[in-house]
């Protein structure tokens, strides 16, 4: 699967007139996957494939049975509500399914008559969580982004002396992670005491922040005991979407030592419906790199396959004034996934290497993806210093972090010269009152 193939075909178009057009999100050489039901049947959750503004529904299409071999087998798996058994195959499965998927919905292909039928605007569609998340981990892969917030709080020192020798991650709540469009109450908890020897104050969370990721969904898994290789690694990635996992910074501060994050990041995350596939992203993978002046990554993490991908994200910012006004919601920021300073193998490797078993439709968080500029920062934290700098918002407000009815949204893309834009969909969810 780590090879260009057809269905990378930059020249490759779709019967479907609208995935044809050079905004969209979803040409023919994306095919993301998702867990959808009409709004006529919101119950009704099945597996679908996005091309243009449209979304193919698989479980009808697979009681069809077009398909043979490899494909019919993969096809087969998309019978069910999430993408868990589907993402329980191989890589041979997945392509083969990709490959059947990217012939039908091409111009002139001999299918179009039968998927024409199957299809619904996604617009009509509701959406559920892609897969059933057993489990779920966050790391913290951006140097950047640990380097400003480390400065922070140790100016002279920002960088623990681990963080260039080991990707570090920590297990986070996998039942509060919901989809796009979903809203969350402000969570509460404790703070740090307001005076040295007075109680911590208990309360509504007065410092809430949004985390730019993006969230990896793990395929077929390893068993127990037995590590992935990093030269495997890549074998085991699904697919990619992305990830808010928002963070209460005034109750983090407080209890986090000893142990790391508890209450203030397991209230909620949010993750994008559309999960795109590895195999859709080949076109933008690049060569990882690690400046010569920095501890090179120990044996078990070092492969001359592994690679980094080059996709851009960005966040957007919408409040009660703004839409009550009707104004589009304001940009803040943007990053790119290949500034982060360890690459997936080296996560699903590092992962395993104590006998950690993974299994389809684990989630693997990047941890929050800042750029090394001005401009790129992947959280409010950074964007206001800690909340010492208001952000001024076009509309007039300003906000130092995120207020009750906020909507954080992001995008993320795949861009290069003469290769159809491949997008991410949206990720959004708005803050309610406590």
């Amino acid at each position: 699967m780590n090879q260009l193939n057809a269905t990378h075909d930059p020249a490759l178009k779709s019967w479907v007139v609208s995935a044809n057009q050079p905004d969209t999100d979803f040409p023919i050489q994306n095919l993301p996957y998702a867990v959808f039901a009409s709004k006529d049947a919101a119950h009704d959750f099945r597996v679908g494939v996005g091309i243009g503004d449209q979304i193919l529904d698989l479980r009808a299409l697979a009681s069809l049975a077009p398909f043979k071999g490899e494909a019919a087998q993969a096809l087969s798996a998309c019978k069910y509500n999430n993408l868990n058994a589907l993402m329980a195959l191989n890589t041979s499965l997945w392509s083969a399914l990709r490959s059947e998927l990217s012939q039908s919905l091409a111009r002139g292909s001999s299918r179009k008559e039968l998927l024409q039928q199957l299809l619904l605007p996604q617009s009509d569609a509701i959406y559920g969580l892609p897969a059933q998340i057993g489990d779920y981990t966050d790391f913290y892969i951006s140097l950047h982004h640990a380097s400003a917030v480390g400065k922070q709080f140790r100016p002279d020192n920002p960088l623990l002396p681990n963080y260039k020798w080991v990707p570090i991650g920590y297990h986070g709540r996998a039942s509060s992670i919901n989809v796009s469009g979903h809203s969350f109450t402000r969570p509460m908890g404790q703070m740090r005491p307001e005076a040295e020897g007075a109680e911590p104050r208990v309360g509504p969370c007065e410092r809430l922040d949004y985390e730019l990721e993006l969230g990896i969904f793990i395929g077929n898994g390893n068993p127990q005991g037995r590590r992935i290789p990093i030269e495997d690694a890549e074998s085991h990635i699904f697919g990619l979407c992305l990830l808010n996992d928002w963070s209460a910074r005034d109750i983090q501060a407080w209890e986090y030592q000893p142990l790391g994050p508890f209450l203030a990041k397991n209230f909620a995350s949010t993750i994008s419906p559309w999960v795109i596939s590895y195999e859709a992203l080949l076109p933008f993978r690049i060569p990882y790199e690690r400046s010569p002046s920095d501890p090179q990554p120990l044996p078990y993490l070092s492969s001359e396959t592994a690679s980094a991908l080059d996709i851009k994200l960005e966040v957007w910012l919408s409040t009660e004034q703004s839409r009550a006004r009707g104004l589009e919601p304001a940009y803040l920021a943007s990053s790119n996934f290949k500034d982060a300073y360890w690459n997936i193998a080296q996560l699903i490797s590092h992962h395993t290497i104590n006998g950690c078993n993974l299994r389809a439709g684990d989630l693997l968080g990047t941890g929050t993806l800042s750029g090394p500029e001005s401009g790129q920062e992947g959280s409010l934290l950074e964007m206001t210093k800690g909340g010492n700098q208001a952000l001024h918002l076009p509309w007039g407000e300003e906000r130092r972090f995120l207020e009750d009815g906020d909507e954080v949204i992001f995008k993320a893309s795949c861009q290069k010269d003469h290769y159809p834009r491949i997008g991410f969909g949206k990720c959004r969810a708005t803050v309610m009152p406590t």
